[in-house]
């Protein structure tokens, strides 16, 4: 039988979602299709009067502008925005985890303070934007004539950002900077960090703690060492000790319960929330049923589906908190006179999707279907296993920033139109939603999740295939964003307050 050029992906919606381009005259669902529907894009199933909900995933993705006819291309030209909720369903089980899945182990570096790392990295962390420069020419001169000589160590990072002077000693600006650099500072992806300071910053290298001849992070400010040049020969000195211990480290067995996975989506599409996310979900509930944690992130994008993880909450509390977080974001862009729906950006929208309710409700199956056991702000410390969810922006390097900051010791990434990103020192595997993306993509992509449109894949093995490339990735595997060498450029913490 031949395969179907559609989908229908709830048996209340009143749209059907292109797999292929759908030409004019041709049948979806009993129904004569008016136009051209290109791939990812709605088509209507029913007669949808002006100013009615349009359904798609069972729940309300907006309402139309005009009078929608069976048959006729639905988006941005005929449908906008509406803050509707429908009541969300019973939650459906989490995939099923066999006691095989419980047991499993990677190969990961236990450190002294009994963390998993996945990677073996030594950090060269600005404190300030005036260090920046100092702090590239310290990687890139360790990574030139020590790395060479330790095996065990995968390189020296660089963690430079555009903060850290010109802003208040005090409030949100400085409070989010100082908790993400402290997450940096003590990421268990790094076996020792080198902080690089100026000297007469606002956010001083004496807010993160002792530097000592044994300490695993060391630091220095450019005014101390007599300037720039005289700062990268001292630094060497430092870090050739703090390589020493580093590059004794060795892989051993660990339980799996031990990844925490920082979940992200950018570029999407019209396949999204039906390929790449939903299976990455499956994915997120084995490792969280095995004692793993799964990071979901990007408030912003799960707006007009925070209900349906409202209703997973594992407590009152949970719920309240997400909640609250909510509350601030309307809050927070009504301030700056904007609205949410403002998200979907012109990619995802030429990719099939149109309101902050259809992108939010794919971007949800990311997290699967496990209870939501608690709920972060930025970068906070994460501590609770199972799925959890930490408050951040949808932009995807500051949220992964966040995670990785509170503990994320790797990064799954899934996009429709072909985002490009690394996050060191966590490694970042890239999901396609589309095999066309991963055709024309295929160096930077690590799993092509199209398969599943086209019915040649299921979620649930698709979710397995990404599971398992997880371990690999934790094990050491090397993914496509770390092969060409992603990750120096995209920590950008989330900057909040006045520039002074």
């Amino acid at each position: 039988m031949d395969k179907l050029p559609w989908i229908i992906l709830s048996a209340g919606d009143n749209v059907a979602v292109a797999t292929a381009a759908i030409a004019p005259g041709s049948t979806v669902a009993g129904i004569e299709t008016r136009e051209k529907i290109d791939p990812g894009h709605k088509v209507a199933i029913a007669d949808i009067p002006l100013g009615a909900a349009v359904v798609k995933y069972g729940q309300a993705i907006g309402r139309t502008t005009a009078d929608v006819k069976a048959g006729d291309h639905v988006h941005s030209h005929n449908l906008h925005f509406e803050n509707d909720r429908l009541a969300a369903t019973a939650n459906s089980a989490p995939e099923m985890a066999t006691s095989e899945d419980r047991a499993r182990t990677f190969m990961g570096y236990r450190r002294a303070d009994g963390r998993a790392a996945t990677r073996n990295y030594i950090g060269i962390i600005a404190s300030v934007n005036c260090s920046t420069t100092v702090c590239r020419a310290i990687a890139d001169e360790a990574n030139r004539t020590i790395l060479p000589h330790y095996e065990g160590i995968d390189g020296f990072v660089p963690i430079v950002h555009d903060q850290g002077c010109g802003m208040s000693s005090t409030g949100d600006g400085m409070n989010v900077l100082h908790r993400t650099l402290a997450g940096y500072t003590r990421h268990v992806n790094f076996g020792g960090v080198l902080m690089i300071g100026l000297g007469c910053e606002v956010n001083q290298l004496t807010l993160y703690g002792q530097s000592g001849a044994g300490a695993s992070m060391r630091h220095f400010n450019i005014q101390d060492a007599g300037g720039s040049r005289r700062a990268v020969e001292r630094a060497m000195g430092m870090l050739r000790e703090i390589a020493a211990d580093v590059g004794k480290e060795t892989r051993v067995p660990m339980s799996i319960g031990e990844i925490i996975i920082g979940l992200q989506c950018g570029g999407s599409d019209g396949f999204s929330g039906i390929t790449a996310n939903p299976a990455l979900g499956v994915a997120a509930d084995l490792l969280a049923a095995a004692g793993g944690t799964a990071i979901l992130s990007e408030t912003s994008e799960i707006y007009g589906a925070e209900h349906l993880l409202r209703s997973r909450a594992v407590s009152d509390d949970v719920a309240n908190k997400l909640d609250e977080k909510i509350a601030w974001w309307e809050d927070y862009v009504a301030l700056h006179g904007a609205s949410l729906d403002n998200n979907p950006s012109p990619g995802n929208k030429r990719g099939g999707l149109t309101t902050i309710l259809e992108k939010s409700l794919g971007a949800v199956a990311k997290g699967g279907r496990s209870p939501l056991t608690a709920v972060y702000g930025y970068a906070e410390r994460v501590t609770a296993p199972g799925l959890v969810f930490m408050d951040t922006p949808g932009y995807d390097p500051v949220s992964a920033t966040g995670q990785v900051a509170g503990g994320a010791n790797m990064i799954a990434f899934t996009t429709g139109r072909g985002s490009c990103f690394g996050c060191r020192p966590a490694p970042s595997l890239k999901l396609s939603s589309n095999s066309a993306l991963y055709a024309s993509m295929e160096e930077d992509m690590d799993i092509d999740c199209g398969t599943i449109a086209t019915g040649d894949a299921t979620i649930s093995g698709k979710g397995r295939e990404i599971f398992e490339l997880i371990v690999d990735t934790a094990s050491g595997k090397k993914t496509k964003s770390e092969l060409f060498g992603y990750g120096d450029n995209e920590f950008v913490p989330w900057h909040l307050g006045a520039t002074l």
